[in-house]
């Protein structure tokens, strides 16, 4: 017995390692980590939502730069005469507009329901939340690059005073996704617990719209002494920062550092924002959907 006790006294039981907690920056940062290396995945599943929307279709996936084509000439022309702006410079800031709009539309609206429409993936596939945001956002590169198809033919019918400030349309695409993946993280879980987010989203994007500088320029009414005053509040709309940052160089037009400096700003808040968004509530989204 004395030397069963020895045994038992002198051996020692291997310490597991301390395991992170669910609400934790490695779970964070590693889920983010894993939906990365998993870009075959939400690369193929991104391309096939876009095949799946146009199956059956003569066109296919021609149909989002045929549709883009249309709105934007029917809006160009239409304000154009109301504003009795010049249809060669004006048709292409509408339809270079509309360009970077759809992608922000489409990150907003899609992004708040974006655990929700894959709660069965959610519920049954072992994959990280991360995952579908990285889905989201690379099916909506693919809308934005079929729609550039748009704006390469208007520049070619209407030339503009590109630059080799045209360059700076690229990083400026990536901020862009950048801010479209926290906005989806940060408003897809919040949707995910709250039901009534997606509608009240949907309804002041709406409204975003009507107050971007997209069918109206904001240069011209600077320039007008009766409203220039009042057209400044427009700066309050976070969007109109980072459709300037883009369209500017993609047109030619004076770069506006300011807008730069705005968008970076917005960039940094809500990324960290997201993020804690992302170590509180990832865990409990499986739940709530």
């Amino acid at each position: 017995m004395t030397a069963g006790d020895d045994r038992a006294e002198g051996s020692t039981t291997p310490a597991l390692p301390d395991e992170p907690g669910p609400r934790s920056w490695s779970r964070a940062f590693g889920d983010l980590g894993q939906g990365w290396k998993q870009r075959p995945l939400w690369g193929y599943l991104g391309w096939q939502d876009i095949k799946q929307r146009y199956r059956r279709s003569v066109l296919g996936p021609l149909w989002i730069s045929v549709t883009m084509a249309v709105v934007a000439t029917a809006m160009g022309i239409l304000y154009g005469a109301l504003f009795g702006e010049d249809i060669a410079t004006f048709l292409p800031y509408v339809a270079t507009g509309l360009l970077i709009w759809y992608f922000i539309n489409g990150c907003i609206l899609e992004g708040s329901e974006v655990f929700i429409a894959n709660e069965g993936l959610i519920r049954f596939l072992p994959a990280p939340l991360s995952l579908h945001i990285y889905r989201l956002v690379w099916r909506q590169s693919l809308f934005f690059a079929h729609n550039l198809v748009v704006w390469v033919v208007l520049v070619l019918i209407f030339p503009q005073p590109l630059s080799w400030s045209l360059l700076l349309a690229i990083p400026a695409f990536l901020l862009l996704v950048l801010n479209g993946a926290w906005i989806s993280m940060l408003t897809g879980i919040i949707a995910t617990r709250f039901r009534d987010i997606p509608p009240i989203i949907g309804s002041l994007a709406q409204l975003l719209f009507f107050m971007t500088p997209i069918v109206w320029q904001y240069d011209t009414l600077l320039k007008n002494p009766a409203v220039a005053e009042r057209a400044r509040i427009a700066e309050l709309n976070p969007v109109m920062h980072f459709v300037e940052i883009l369209r500017q160089p993609m047109l030619g037009q004076e770069i506006v550092w300011r807008h730069w400096y705005i968008a970076g700003a917005i960039t940094v808040v809500g990324i960290v924002a997201a993020l804690l968004c992302l170590r509180n509530y990832r865990s409990r989204v499986a739940y709530w959907v």
